[in-house]
């Protein structure tokens, strides 16, 4: 499985820090998404998914209670940045 690197998370506006979540799916293929933004609804969001060495990218919204839902059962989990060697 390919190594994802994190980059060091920008802030939007208020105190919202944008995170990546990696999405749970079958073996071969990478689903991980950005917040990008918080609304009263739930969240935006851009979502990548790499599958046989192709790559898409779109934006969708998701309401906060089916992303808690999946936070909750490990669907959907946040990464964490990647280690760096020194």
């Amino acid at each position: 499985m390919p190594i994802i690197k994190v980059t060091k998370r920008p802030k939007t506006k208020g105190r919202f820090n944008m995170k990546r979540y990696c999405v749970k799916c079958r073996a071969g293929k990478i689903e991980f998404f950005d917040i990008i933004s918080e609304d009263d609804d739930g969240y935006n969001i851009r979502l990548t998914k790499l599958c046989d060495g192709s790559e898409r990218i779109v934006e969708e919204s998701i309401p906060r209670h089916l992303f808690n839902l999946c936070v909750k059962t490990g669907y959907i989990y946040e990464m964490e940045p990647a280690a760096t060697v020194a």
